[in-house]
């Protein structure tokens, strides 16, 4: 037997009179027999076919987390999983203080270089934002597991772990806080009550027979009340809420600087007017909608 010549995603996108972004998914999603990836570029036995349009499971309809579990096992670049851990970790530590750029961080996942740079460079911004790209992953490959103490336990471990402030011998990484602590110059739950609040609020969230858009939200305000962590909590929270979204299926969204003060607010008076969260963050699912939809990625629902 004559050994297989391969092509090129450019070459078979020629050939099938497609666009290189859907041969990737193609052979992403296993519809193309023999592709193989080296060194993050997808080779394709000549003698491939064009795939049909219906995949061979006509019911199944792929979701954002079935695309973000193989781009992420694959090591796909240029995809929703690449796009994902660039945009949800530069914006989510930008509006917690992080100094680095959406390039520099693009950068950092890239290349595991922080490129070129002007000024001085926190090492915790490159170390949280490389552990952010580890938590995005843990959420990916947790995110139909019931949420619990350890699994957000964890998150926090993985974002801390070899930051200064883990060296301090009251910062307790991976464990609830120690200290009191205040957020927006209100008051949070202090540490002596934080471990039955957090047992409280999970047991009452997982109790749900169906999650909603508002109940995602509604967890995360009183996430941030509580405050459990000495640190990070906002970066946590967003983070679980968008396993949430993946688990249960709906769009998620990624908090931008534009949206900050908007997103502060809405969870400041979320008890009293929940419109102000929910239109902020309906309009951030928006843009994820139209990453979605240029991804050709099937989302569910209004929200």
């Amino acid at each position: 037997m004559g050994q297989i010549e391969y092509i090129t995603v450019e070459k078979a996108s020629e050939i099938w009179n497609l666009s290189e972004r859907s041969v990737r998914n193609y052979c992403v999603q296993g519809r193309v027999p023999g592709a193989i990836q080296e060194g993050g570029v997808w080779k394709i036995p000549s003698s491939s076919e064009k795939p049909g349009r219906k995949t061979r499971h006509v019911n199944k309809e792929y979701t954002l987390l079935d695309f973000l579990k193989r781009e992420k096992d694959a090591n796909l670049k240029g995809g929703i999983y690449h796009k994902v851990q660039i945009d949800l970790t530069y914006n989510s530590n930008h509006i917690e203080g992080s100094k680095l750029t959406h390039d520099q961080t693009r950068s950092i996942f890239e290349t595991k270089t922080l490129g070129v740079t002007e000024g001085n460079v926190k090492v915790d911004d490159i170390l949280e934002t490389v552990n952010h790209f580890r938590c995005i992953d843990l959420i990916i490959e947790g995110a139909k597991t019931k949420l619990s103490e350890n699994f957000i336990k964890q998150l926090y471990f993985i974002l801390k772990t070899g930051t200064t402030d883990a060296q301090k011998s009251w910062f307790k990484v991976g464990d609830y806080k120690m200290l009191e602590n205040e957020v927006g110059g209100s008051e949070t739950t202090k540490p002596a009550k934080v471990v039955s609040e957090m047992k409280t609020l999970l047991m009452e969230y997982n109790s749900k027979t169906k999650i909603s858009f508002d109940d995602i939200l509604d967890f995360h305000v009183r996430f941030e009340t509580i405050h459990p962590f000495q640190d990070g909590n906002g970066r946590i929270g967003r983070l679980i809420m968008f396993k949430e979204c993946l688990k249960h299926n709906i769009a998620p969204f990624i908090i931008t600087e534009e949206l900050k003060m908007f997103y502060y607010r809405g969870i400041k008076n979320w008890k009293d007017e929940r419109g102000y969260l929910r239109d902020t963050c309906l309009t951030a699912q928006d843009s994820m909608k139209n990453s979605l939809d240029y991804f050709g990625i099937k989302y569910l629902g209004k929200h």
